[in-house]
């Protein structure tokens, strides 16, 4: 009963492999008639995941009162004293986190969709202009047997594609009705599918401009260039480092079923 109200993982895992948790057990209850699953159903602020942002803490109290009443045998949990199931438990005590969650995910939507909408907007400019102009003969690009121009092709229409589907993303998230149950995947995935999204269509942008400058640049100041568009992706890789801790916690907590990570 401690281990499933402390979320302690670990303990919780070992009385499972150790086959403590038989029905006997699980029948246990405290003085106010809670039984296991009632006090992994309490939320308080003093027993938080090791994750940032109010929507992933949010998951994870998903995922472990699931973890918690799967890992149980199957049998009829009773109400406690106050004739509360812990699903309403859950409910009542989450409320609270899930209206932050919901303004976490909003703040941070709110934010991406006007990169995401910026870059799009540039890359699809980008992909209309084409370095070194179109022959007018055959309305063939002049610069298309250059290695840099496919380069820039497909440097810029990765870059649209993919802005184009963090905007769509965000948007959802924006639109979204923020139910309890849209916690436990569905928000958290959108937001992960929008970062990436976004993260590729960045490196898209920079790729499709270092190339399409190159192409444009007289050949005794290509390679002196270089140095130029190694500062210009400075920013974005500083950027991506810092951001690189919240991208591997919405990995860990989306695709690891088990709560091993703690």
């Amino acid at each position: 009963m401690l281990a499933a109200e402390y979320r302690h993982v670990n303990l919780f895992n070992f009385l499972r492999r150790k086959n403590f948790l038989r029905e006997s057990t699980v029948r246990k209850i405290d003085d106010e008639g809670n039984s296991a699953l009632h006090l992994a159903a309490v939320y308080s602020k003093d027993k938080l995941w090791p994750i940032p942002g109010g929507a992933a803490q949010m998951q994870c109290e998903i995922k472990w009162f699931e973890y918690v009443k799967y890992s149980m045998p199957r049998v009829s949990f009773r109400r406690n004293n106050k004739e509360k199931s812990a699903e309403e438990i859950f409910n009542e005590t989450h409320t609270t986190l899930v209206k932050e969650g919901a303004e976490w995910l909003v703040k941070i939507s709110e934010s991406c969709s006007v990169v995401a909408a910026l870059i799009a907007g540039v890359a699809f400019a980008t992909s209309a202009s084409i370095p070194g102009g179109n022959d007018e003969k055959t309305g063939k690009p002049k610069l298309q047997e250059h290695t840099a121009f496919e380069i820039f092709a497909i440097a810029s229409l990765v870059a649209l594609c993919f802005s184009i589907t963090a905007l769509i993303m965000f948007l959802a998230i924006l639109t979204s009705r923020f139910q309890q149950r849209d916690f436990a995947r569905d928000l958290p995935v959108k937001l992960l599918l929008g970062l990436t999204s976004l993260f590729i269509s960045i490196g898209g942008v920079l790729v499709s401009f270092s190339s399409g400058h190159s192409l444009v640049t007289e050949d005794k100041f290509r390679y002196a260039i270089f140095p130029v568009y190694a500062a210009t992706c400075l920013p974005i890789s500083i950027f991506a480092v810092a951001q690189l801790p919240l991208y591997l916690d919405l990995l860990r907590t989306n695709f690891k079923s088990r709560f091993d990570y703690r």
